[in-house]
């Protein structure tokens, strides 16, 4: 810890550093800033745009929220964006609390507030989509903060993080608020090049410190401790088994004087590891012998403790509000129904009397025939005793309900999925983490060092907690090593995964032409990342190329041409080499074929090997060849029995005898094998052994031949030299194989995001969408569709398939193109409701096999075959069934059906306002939407 001298010379440097505007907003927080936060609004104050890099929690939220004061003081705007509608809502919540509603508005695609306020706060798509539009609402933009940028390399919609900082205005200041990453300055680098000045203002530091435990039965273990702590665990452990106290002080001594690291992982727990690793060992050779029963683990040593236990052990420690994370939706679930019936009670009666209260009024408009369908019951009882569960499958007020409590500190256990991790304020004292590994969608996966960072950074509440605990439920197989590799990792690399779309390229085009559209996405963080890999391989290829002349240099001779001399030899010796394979393989067959005419009693030689000489066939093998021909079994003079492969014939093999084989001979028999020994080598005494047989090699082909003349006539062909300098032609060779693939990969890194955009726009002009510079009328309604299946949604537009669609049928249908089943393995064949919504079903699908074919010959692949798993429960809830009736049919979660209504209702705003004035499809789009938006769809703000 710093002393206090220490601490007043930081405070003195961050007044130095700070102003009176800075002061100014100083004064509306209950904390004082920190050096990284006092630094980044003063270069926000002079003009700069800023990349803050720092742990969850520690505050990075105050510089973007200094661009809101600086926008408002000037009588500017600013922009808030956030990668998720949770977080836009719960951010503009806390500035409209603080700057008054009036002057804080809230774009999300579900809600539109007050669009016009000088602060605004929207999801990244949100801003996307203005700045295609020309919207007149960037009139006056200052700032724009991007939180959470480090959301830019997610693979689904990384993107658009990247378009909107490649194509804001030069004028406006760029607030970035990223997670640690390790590669900061490189992220700035780019930054600095697309926007202008920009400061990267990077901090390690954890306002709240965070200690690393895991939970081994029900005690609880830190995860590293110090080298003297250490050394006194194992040295109890050696006084236990009886080592000497002279001889301890021996090692002792002898580890003083060893380097020791500052912390290390506690021995105890790898002591526990290897004792694990030790009763798996015997079991699995307890289990190779028959009759042998399994060792049995200590049971109160090694059983996990139950999610009651674990919440019971928090509460004594004083270590709670906690989240456990369970990565199951249904485990979720299961931790609240577990602790309810274990009889956990974690809230006084004020607090159940004020949860009561709160949730009631939460859920008032929620319709009453929804309530038991929904759970409510359930769900209100584990609210009311302190514990709850949070995942993407809940019901967005349910789940808005949880998020609030347990701000207040009313609800005390969580039991949440990773997806709790990304964005929301939702910190705890502790975060425990069940298991070590996690599904995701393909296989069981062990966490990376960046996900683990992310769900340990909730622990530790700023202003609340003097410290922050992790908590790592121990359990067999679980190393402490690996454990303290992850939590010793702090950060993790941020890279691109951009690429251009179809909507991305049509509204390029058609704002700046293809050229320029070209050189804008070349200027994008995907392709800044490309280029500084190609310049280390550029300079070693040049390295190389620079070689290349200098070996061609040694090998000149002063007869004539010797580098084409030496490739004559190589050509020449390569077409040998070709030869020679095709002469073994010719062998081999011809042995193998040799064999097959075998017959029990044949006497033959074994060509060479450790089996080489005289043997009599017992049986051909033909039957138990391994694939490369037959395996004969044979006795030898010497009265072995053996199986002989192809291997041992490197020639064919020709029988020199026949010997018959007496019916009562047994091969296992040492008397049989001794008699027919004796009259094995009786018999070849009596007979004249054949020379071995020779294989004619294939016919010398007519181009060797050449290359032999011309190779012998070469004036090089004479030089005394002629070896030396092939050595230094054999060099340059070498190289120059490595030089071209060196060529290849340069040329694949380099306007890799060009080259895909012209892919794009062949298909485009393919489909007639665009033509040169120009966009089409069909190009500008795909300009307004922002879709993963964007083109899909424009062709059905185009060719009329969902014309004449009623309602509630194009609603059905149009869910294809935004619902993804979660397990696609598990997945039925999907229910589609009869008549014309079929029809325009079967028709999608035609479309789609047609666009994969345009897709493939332009050498892209952008569009997933559309899923129609939700067009029943579509069908029915635009209909007016009841939920409970909508969901009896499908396997989603009242909050997973929410979710997907709120995606196809921002599809459908998309297809009516894309949709041609004169036709139906315009008026029909928003009658579903209509119907679609009721009930609980119709209460739930967040999706």
């Amino acid at each position: 810890m710093s002393s206090h001298a220490e601490r007043y010379a930081e405070f003195r440097r961050q007044q130095a550093d700070s102003s009176a505007a800075v002061e100014e907003f100083r004064r509306l927080y209950d904390f004082e800033f920190d050096a990284f936060q006092v630094r980044a609004c003063r270069a926000l104050e002079e003009g700069q745009g800023v990349l803050v890099a720092a742990p969850t929690g520690s505050g990075k939220t105050v510089v973007g929220e200094f661009a809101v004061h600086l926008a408002l003081s000037e009588g500017r705007k600013c922009f808030y964006t956030t990668p998720i509608k949770a977080l836009s809502n719960q951010k503009y919540a806390d500035l409209a609390r603080r700057y008054g509603a009036d002057r804080v508005g809230l774009l999300t695609g579900d809600n539109s507030v007050n669009g016009e306020a000088p602060v605004v706060v929207m999801t990244t798509e949100v801003l996307r989509n203005m700045l295609y539009a020309g919207s007149a609402t960037l009139a006056g933009l200052a700032f724009v903060v991007m939180d959470e940028v480090h959301y830019l390399a997610d693979r689904f919609r990384g993107a658009v993080w990247e378009e909107v900082i490649i194509h804001l205005p030069e004028s406006v200041r760029m607030v970035a608020l990223s997670a640690t990453v390790s590669n900061a300055e490189e992220f700035g680098e780019w930054l600095q090049e697309v926007r202008g000045e920009t400061r990267v203002i990077v901090d390690e530091h954890r306002p709240v410190p965070l200690w690393q435990h895991m939970l081994v039965g029900n005690r609880m273990h830190d995860l590293f401790v110090s080298p003297e702590d250490a050394d006194e665990d194992e040295y109890a452990e050696q006084a236990a088994r009886g080592v000497s106290a002279a001889r301890r002080a021996e090692r002792r001594a002898a580890r003083a004087q060893e380097k020791r690291p500052e912390q290390l992982v506690n021995p105890r727990l790898l002591r526990l590891a290897r004792d694990d690793a030790r009763y798996t060992q015997l079991n699995r050779k307890r289990r190779s012998a028959r009759g042998r029963t399994p060792y049995k683990r200590p049971q109160t040593r090694f059983r996990p403790p139950g999610r009651p236990e674990i919440v019971e052990r928090l509460d004594a420690a004083a270590l709670l509000p906690a989240i456990v994370f369970i990565f199951s939706r249904a485990g979720c679930e299961a931790a609240v129904a577990d602790c309810l019936a274990a009889g956990l009670r974690l809230t006084t009666v004020a607090e159940r009397e004020e949860i009561r209260a709160f949730v009631e009024r939460r859920c008032a408009e929620l319709p009453p025939a929804d309530l038991a369908v929904l759970g409510y019951d359930a769900w209100l009882a584990g609210l009311e005793r302190g514990v709850a569960s949070h995942h993407a499958g809940l019901l967005p007020t349910f789940k808005e309900v949880v998020e609030e409590l347990f701000s207040r500190s009313l609800v005390k256990a969580v039991f949440a999925t990773e997806t709790l991790a990304l964005g929301i304020n939702m910190p705890a004292r502790t975060v425990v983490i069940e298991k070590m590994d996690k599904w995701n969608g393909e296989t069981h996966a062990d966490l990376t060092a960046g996900e683990y960072t992310q769900l340990t950074g909730r622990a530790g509440r700023r202003g609340i907690d003097v410290e922050g605990h992790a908590v790592v439920v121990w359990q067999p197989g679980v190393d402490p090593e690996q454990v303290a590799g992850l939590a010793s990792t702090r950060t993790y690399p941020l890279n691109s995964s951009f690429r251009p779309s179809y909507n991305m390229a049509v509204n390029l085009v058609g704002q700046v032409g293809r050229e320029r559209s070209r050189t804008m996405l070349e200027a994008s963080f995907a392709q800044f990342q490309s280029d500084r890999a190609v310049v280390g391989l550029v300079r070693e290829l040049r390295r190389n190329e620079a070689a290349l002349e200098g070996y061609a240099r040694a090998a000149e001779c002063h007869l004539g041409d010797f580098m084409a001399y030496a490739r004559l030899r190589r050509q020449l010796s390569d077409l040998e080499k070709n030869a020679s394979r095709v002469n073994t393989l010719a062998r081999r067959d011809q042995a193998a074929r040799s064999l097959e005419r075998l017959r029990p009693g044949d006497v033959i030689r074994v060509p060479a090997g450790r089996r080489a000489g005289f043997a009599v066939v017992l049986d051909p093998g033909v039957a138990v060849g391994n694939g490369d021909g037959p395996s004969p079994l044979v006795l030898t003079v010497n009265r072995q029995v053996k199986r002989l492969t192809t291997a041992d014939f490197p020639v064919p093999v020709e029988p020199v005898e026949r010997l018959r084989i007496p019916k009562t001979f047994q091969a296992r028999s040492a008397r049989s094998r001794q008699d027919l020994a004796s009259m094995l080598r009786a018999k070849l005494e009596r007979a004249d052994a054949p020379p071995p047989v020779r294989v004619r090699d294939v016919g010398e082909d007519d181009e060797i031949a050449r290359l032999r003349r011309e190779l012998r006539a070469h004036p090089c062909h004479g030089c005394a030299e002629r070896e030396d300098h092939a050595r230094w032609a054999e060099r340059y060779f070498r190289l120059e194989r490595d030089v071209r693939s060196q060529r290849q990969r340069v040329e694949g890194r380099s306007h890799v995001i060009a080259r895909t955009f012209d892919r794009v726009c062949g298909v485009l002009d393919d489909l007639g969408y665009l033509e040169g510079d120009d966009v089409t009328p069909q190009g500008r309604r795909l300009a307004k569709i922002y879709s993963e299946l964007d083109l899909l949604a424009a062709e059905s537009l185009r060719t009329g398939v969902w014309d004449g669609l009623s309602p509630e049928e194009l609603a059905a249908v149009v869910s294809g193109l935004v619902f993804e089943t979660r397990r696609p393995d598990d997945a039925h064949a999907p229910r589609i409701p009869p008549g014309a919504a079929a029809d325009a079903v079967l028709e999608m699908a035609r479309l789609w096999g047609e666009l994969y074919e345009v897709e493939k010959n332009h050498r892209v692949s952008f569009l997933r075959e559309p899923d129609f798993g939700f067009a029943w429960a579509a069908f029915r809830w635009a209909r007016g069934h009841r939920l409970d009736a909508v969901l009896s049919d499908t396997e989603l979660t009242a909050g997973d059906f929410v979710r997907a209504v709120r995606q196809l209702l921002d599809l459908l705003g998309q297809v009516a306002d894309a949709a041609p004035e004169e036709g139906g499809v315009r008026r029909t789009a928003r009658a579903a939407m209509d119907a679609l938006r009721r009930g609980v769809v119709a209460y739930s703000s967040v999706s």
